[in-house]
């Protein structure tokens, strides 16, 4: 004892202060040298000199000294520094706490070495009184146990200004117990953390190098219960968090030390999955605040719906600014929304989520449930939304929360129901309201967590005490208190306000989930649910503010679109009317193919035409036939149908007119040297040939895509159209085709649908193989537009049923294509072109022979004369024909003599007038060499055709002689060079 009071009464010398001295010159404060064991920090700088205003300045002390009087000072405009009158010294730190006493100090302040009085010595006089108690160790005195807490008091999650009041009151429930630690007395020391790990590093920092020593650790926010975590294990301490939810914080590897009253966030996911099964969701999409505890809440979401079923379509995240995440949301139909950030970031997201109307009764917000009821209140500078906005916009989201309070009536560890709590709470917090104080749900788990502590240290002094040791006795280097609290942490179970307090392996709480809705303004409960044992407890009081809960995404209705029944049908008439005329023109070409006049038309190429045609128009039924007639595994028959029915009426149609036209330009439109060929007989066969080459190529093209990639059907998606009645409904729009991918692109089509493919007939191969032709067609309609031949009478006809059937696909074709989206302008097109080339053809090779026959009776004479002679007829033709041909040939012989007769007189007359000129003497010829030639004056009569030659007379000549001109020159004179090498045209026919 008299070793104590020499302690306490002894005195030391304080240094000298450091004194910031007033500098008369504007614009700066003047500094001057720091004290012996001191020194300033500002700048680096460390003698006198003059710095700016507002600049500021910091003592400390080094060693174990401590600085007594203002830490910090600031420079003021008018060359001052603040707290003038108070001067700043370092000083030995005094032990003021004793055992088994009190001391006071007078005067009032910290006791510092070496008080000296105000004298010119500048002694301060230090009084101090001790009051003992005369026994060593009373039993009324308790050894203090400290406990550093950091509330976040402000910031993300404002949960200090509920969770302290009651971690203090559970402190003086916990010190007045007899039962618990009594020999112990715990205290709080405690700091504002702002919800910000930042601040949090520096205020651990105090908490670790500021005496006393801290047994335990208590952070709120996940933020910087990851910072303390991480780092309390280099001072083997333990950490027990009252209000941090982060999945990262249950890995035992990297915080081994770390427990919380407060479960995991992913304890929320198994509650959201089971709600998505409840009400029938597939789909959903997330937004999230990019902090570690979000971050891995999301990533242990996504693994439990993909095991679900379910289906995340959209994931946003933001640092500050949610307004893009929103927007995305809104652009990728987003309707069943999970929400994860902090209060503070909350009320940005729903400012945001106003303006892009993303609420109502087409969505539905999953929030969690441990912000202040009234979050959406409370007014925020960093939002420009009304009070009003944000009610409306948070009207109808869902809330997942752990379950806090204990909702039965049940007296736990505390001596204290839920009930009890909340009113002794409210109490403490002094009328505060509940719903705008920070941290009010968690307050519980704060009041339980004092209460785990205090009976883990209660479980640990007598394991301690066996060994020799104290809790008193931890310190930062000491294993074996720490193992022991880890240990007696792990095996807690007890009876809290916020119900049964177990840890997992993990160090997380296991609890209940509360589910909960906002009606009308205000949270109500819906359900609760036990992940453990997979039971969902349902109210039935949900509410919606539609009829009920909204789907997870718009409601697409698929509707086909058919072809116009009205069109179908109009065309349906037409092509029928058509195959009734092709019936009619076939049966009379048949009928009347004994007449002349219609044999030389070639009769079975007609026939093939007009049967081609009723192939084409027949097309028409199956090319509007579409999935209001026929089942959908009926339709790629229908395809089928239509390709080889136009397929092959196509060439027959067109390939027998091309033929008739193909050769009579090659016999009728030869040069000159060439009109002998010309000349011979057209056999039937070579045109059925021509016309089964045409159709052979079609049939084998056809079999070939039939065999490697035949149509089927497919189904064309267009842009969703919203129904003027349901906003929450779009009409998906679908069109059938048949299509054919593979073969679509060795034809040259691509990904392009066939609409029509008997029409179109693919492009590429057919496409180009069948343009060429019609290209041909036409140029060999215009060669022979002036040819005349008996032989194929019809020609000129068949050209003019080429350009129109030519012009009519060729336009037809590519329009098709392009229209192919529009099922009743693609139909139009394509039909009406057969119609109306199936019309042209058969009006235009049929209807002029009737009228002929008809009108002229040629088709009754033909038939009578057949019935009396037989073939008799047929047989004179012919006959005649030869017999022309032969008088033809003689007449050719006959007139080859005469041309030969007359070249040789011609050539008989010009040596008798040379031989007259050589008998002429020289001296006439040189007297006379201006005079004309002898021959000049030769007697016409000489000129004359000999004895036996035909005369000029026209009734005796052939056409070709009848005019003399043409054999001799207009004035009867001939020279040498006339006679020698003159040509004779003869015409004949």
């Amino acid at each position: 004892m008299a070793a104590w009071l020499l302690f306490l009464i002894a005195l030391y010398i304080l240094p000298s202060p450091v004194v910031p001295i007033h500098n008369s010159s504007a614009g700066g404060c003047a500094i001057i040298r720091p004290p012996r064991d001191g020194g300033i920090r500002y700048r680096g700088l460390t003698q006198e000199q003059i710095l700016p205003v507002d600049y500021e300045i910091e003592y400390i002390c080094r060693g174990n000294r401590v600085i007594v009087g203002p830490k910090v000072r600031k420079c003021l405009p008018n060359g001052t520094w603040t707290d003038m009158s108070l001067h700043s010294r370092c000083c030995k730190s005094f032990w003021t706490s004793l055992e088994n006493g009190r001391v006071a100090v007078k005067p009032p302040g910290p006791p510092v070495e070496g008080a000296t009085a105000p004298r010119p010595a500048r002694l301060l006089r230090l009084s101090l009184i001790a009051l003992f108690l005369l026994w060593p160790r009373p039993s009324a005195g308790k050894k203090k146990l400290y406990i550093g807490a950091l509330f976040p008091m402000s910031g993300g999650w404002p949960g200090g200004q509920a969770c302290m009041p009651s971690a203090q009151m559970a402190l003086d429930l916990v010190n007045n117990r007899s039962d618990i630690l009594p020999d112990y007395e715990l205290e709080l020391i405690h700091y504002d953390s702002m919800c910000d790990p930042g601040e949090a590093t520096k205020l651990l920092y105090d908490l670790l190098y500021t005496e006393p020593l801290k047994i335990v650790l208590m952070p709120g926010c996940s933020g910087v219960s990851t910072l303390v975590a991480e780092a309390a294990r280099m001072w083997n301490l333990i950490v027990l968090s009252y209000g941090s939810s982060s999945p990262a914080l249950s890995n035992r590897q990297r915080f081994p030390t770390f427990f919380r009253t407060h479960p995991s966030a992913t304890l929320h996911n198994p509650t959201r999955v089971q709600l998505f099964q409840k009400w029938k969701w597939t789909r959903i999409a997330t937004i999230q605040q990019t902090t570690e505890v979000f971050t891995s809440t999301l990533d242990d979401l996504e693994e439990r719906v993909k095991e679900a079923g379910i289906e995340i379509s959209v994931r946003q995240s933001f640092l500050t600014d949610p307004a893009v995440a929103v927007k995305n949301l809104k652009r990728q139909d987003a309707r069943i929304i999970v929400g994860l950030f902090y209060e503070t970031e909350a009320r940005k997201v729903f400012c945001e989520v106003f303006k892009e109307k993303l609420y109502g009764k087409k969505y539905v917000w999953f929030l969690i449930g441990w912000y202040a009821d009234n979050w959406f209140k409370i007014k925020d500078p960093a939002i420009n939304c009304t009070v009003e906005n944000m009610t409306e916009a948070v009207e109808g989201h869902v809330t997942t929360e752990i379950v806090m309070l204990n909702p039965e009536t049940v007296r736990g560890v505390s001596n204290m129901t839920s009930q009890e709590f909340i009113a002794a709470l409210m109490s403490r917090l002094g009328g505060m309201n509940p719903e705008e104080t920070g941290g009010f749900q968690e307050a519980p788990l704060a009041f339980d967590a004092v209460w785990a502590l205090a009976l883990a240290l209660n479980k640990t002094v007598a394991p301690l005490k066996g060994r020799g040791r104290r809790l008193e006795d931890f310190n930062y280097n000491n294993h074996d208190i720490t193992s022991e609290i880890y240990r007696a942490l792990n095996t807690s179970s007890f009876e809290g306000v916020s119900g049964q307090v177990v840890f997992d392996a993990q160090g997380s709480r296991m609890a209940m989930t509360l589910i909960e809705q906002l009606q009308g303004g205000s949270y109500k409960k819906i359900g609760y649910y036990d992940s453990s044992q997979k039971n969902l407890s349902w109210f039935g009081n949900d509410v919606w503010i539609g009829a009920g809960p909204p789907a997870d995404r718009t409601v697409v209705i698929e509707e086909y679109r058919f072809l116009s029944q009205k069109l179908f049908a109009a065309v349906s008439v037409f092509a029928g009317l058509g195959i009734l005329l092709g019936i009619l023109c076939l049966t009379f070409n048949i009928y009347n193919g004994n007449v002349r006049y219609i044999q030389n038309s070639q009769p079975y190429l007609n026939n093939m035409t007009a049967v081609g045609c009723m192939m084409a128009l027949a097309a028409v039924f199956p090319l509007g036939i579409d999935g209001h007639h026929v089942h959908r595994s009926q339709f790629p028959v229908v395809c089928q149908f239509r390709l080889w029915l136009l397929g092959l009426g196509f060439s027959l149609a067109y390939g027998s007119m091309f033929t008739k036209i193909w050769w009579v330009h090659t016999l009728f439109t030869k040069k000159e040297e060439k009109k002998e060929k010309k000349k011979q007989h057209l056999e039937p066969w070579k045109l059925y040939a021509t016309v089964g080459v045409l159709l052979a190529i079609d049939f084998l093209s056809l079999v070939i895509w039939q065999i490697v990639d035949p149509l089927h059907i497919t189904v064309e998606k267009f842009t969703k159209e919203a129904p003027k009645e349901d906003l929450d409904v779009l009409i998906q729009p679908l069109l059938e085709h048949c299509s054919s991918e593979k073969m679509n692109t060795w034809l040259g089509i691509g990904s392009q649908h066939i609409t029509n493919p008997d029409l179109v007939l693919p492009a590429g191969v057919v496409y180009g193989y069948k343009g060429l032709l019609l290209l041909l067609g036409i140029f060999l309609a215009y060669e022979t537009k002036s040819v005349s031949t008996e032989k194929i009478n019809d020609h000129r006809a068949v050209g003019m049923a080429i350009y129109n059937v030519a012009v009519l696909c060729l336009i037809t074709a590519p329009v098709t294509m392009i229209l192919s989206s529009q099922q009743d302008a693609s139909f139009a097109f394509a039909s009406l072109a057969i119609v109306f080339s199936a019309y042209i053809t058969l009006v235009v090779l049929f209807v002029p022979k009737m009228r002929r026959l008809i009108t002229r009776g040629e088709w009754q004479s033909e038939q009578q004369d057949t019935l009396k002679t037989g073939s008799s007829t047929n047989n004179n033709d012919e006959e005649k024909s030869r017999q022309l041909e032969r008088e033809n040939r003689e007449l050719q012989k006959i007139i080859q003599e005469k041309e030969e007769r007359v070249s040789a007189l011609r050539n008989q007359l010009a040596e008798r007038q040379a031989l007259r000129n050589r008998h002429r003497p020289s001296i006439g010829q040189n007297q006379n060499h201006n005079a004309p030639p002898p021959s000049s004056q030769t007697d016409p009569k000489s000129l004359l055709p000999p004895p036996g030659y035909p005369t000029t007379d026209n009734h005796s000549l052939p056409p070709s002689f009848s005019n003399s001109s043409s054999l001799y020159p207009a004035d009867s004179k001939m020279s040498r060079n006339h006679c020698h090498n003159s040509q004779i045209p003869l015409l004949y026919k």
